[in-house]
């Protein structure tokens, strides 16, 4: 597995150390208060590493530290490594991003969109156009999460066994049948609402290639970027460097153990899950995010063209619309003031809106653990963050890195 270490004095990457020590003691204190059992930062500027912090356990009850090596469930932070996969095929001709998913997925031909009612009784009418590929890789197809409960339409997942995960047993083909039988909750390309789209861009992926996801993965992007922490289960020697899920007690918010959620990752899903099903490493994940801030080549390795990874980290709502403009007001991994959305990625518009130190142009998503990443191609900054407390709305941690990063640029 490739080492992660700091590489550079940060005073020489015009970081400074004092400074960037204030990340560390902030976050110190969530674990200090029980809040986070433990976490681990990375920050690298100029493709190399400038900081590395850990602090607390990745078992608390066991008493095992967070080390470099530490397993995370990224969960959606799969999601742009699902849209790497998509483009990958995009480039070679397999689709155009306009094309109509039912081309490949029939399940999706002929959509219902909910209009009024209640989840027992909706009513519905005709999908206007057809959901395309775009759609997926932007979340704009009109799905949702039955997590969100905000909608009949959320409710209807549920009732079908789709809240945070997947019902047991059932594949992703079989996943994919279930939501297409559902209403979608507004027409196709109308609305941004965080959704299983990516899942179902992963089975797209699944089909046109005639293979398995995660055989797609390894091959095609893993091994190549040297990615070798990473898959959709651990098991062996790997389970034992697994960080326990955490969940906030309610009223304290204090953080306690979930075994029931937590255990799903040490065994190979029936659903392979593009968009959220992913454990990995720091490092691994590092190696991912140099390889997008080198536009799409990482250590001689080219797997994008530089223009494809430039489209993909533009924002594509429409009319340069930000997620508070054309999205759902719900929960997403990031916020929705002054950020865009672009093919897997959110994208930083105004960072005045946004009440944020982040570039114009920053990219980023983060998974429901809390997990975290993103990219400055202006200040050619690379920023991680792992923990493993669910759900990421927990804590406001993600805006709170950025300010003691960003001060720390000097």
């Amino acid at each position: 597995m490739t080492e992660l270490k700091v590489e550079a004095d940060p005073a020489e990457l015009g970081l400074d150390p004092q400074r960037l020590h204030r990340l560390d003691t902030r976050m110190a204190r969530y674990v200090d208060d029980g809040l986070l059992p433990g976490w681990l930062t990375v920050v690298s500027r100029y493709g190399k590493v400038a900081h590395v912090s850990a602090r607390g356990h990745r078992d608390v009850e066991a008493g095992l530290p967070v080390e470099v090596d530490t397993r995370w469930r990224i969960y959606s932070m799969t999601k742009p490594i699902t849209s790497v996969a998509a483009m990958l095929l995009y480039e070679e001709g397999a689709f155009e991003l306009t094309d109509p998913i039912h081309r490949w997925l029939p399940e999706f031909t002929d959509m219902r969109v909910y209009t009024k009612g209640s989840a027992l009784r909706p009513v519905t009418e005709p999908a206007t156009e057809p959901i395309r590929v775009w759609h997926l890789l932007t979340h704009t197809a009109g799905l949702t999460y039955g997590f969100h409960h905000a909608h009949p339409v959320d409710a209807m997942y549920r009732a079908e066994g789709f809240e945070w995960s997947t019902p047991p047993g059932k594949t992703l083909a079989e996943c994919c049948e279930a939501w297409a039988a559902l209403p979608l909750v507004f027409q196709p390309g109308s609305e941004w609402n965080y959704s299983v789209a990516t899942d179902v861009l992963g089975r797209l992926v699944e089909v046109v290639l005639g293979r398995p996801l995660d055989e797609f993965f390894a091959e095609r992007i893993f091994t190549p970027l040297g990615m070798t922490g990473t898959a959709f289960h651990v098991e062996g020697a790997d389970a034992e460097r697994l960080a326990a899920l955490y969940v906030p007690q309610a009223g304290t918010r204090r953080a306690i153990r979930n075994d029931n959620l937590g255990r799903a990752a040490t065994r190979r899903p029936a659903c392979l899950q593009g968009g959220g099903g992913l454990v990995s490493t720091a490092a691994d994940y590092h190696r991912f995010t140099q390889f997008l801030l080198q536009r799409g080549e990482l250590g001689g390795v080219r797997l994008l063209g530089p223009r494809t990874v430039d489209l993909m980290t533009r924002n594509h709502l429409p009319g340069g619309a930000d997620l508070e403009q054309f999205g759902r007001p719900l929960f997403a991994e990031m916020p929705f003031d002054g950020y865009g959305f672009g093919l897997g990625f959110s994208v930083l518009q105004d960072p005045v809106k946004a009440k944020t130190l982040a570039s114009v142009g920053e990219y980023a998503w983060g998974g429901a653990a809390s997990t975290a990443f993103w990219v400055d191609p202006a200040e050619e900054l690379t920023v991680l963050f792992f923990t493993q407390l669910m759900p990421s709305s927990t804590h406001p941690l993600r805006q709170q890195l950025r300010q003691l990063v960003y001060q720390a640029l000097v």
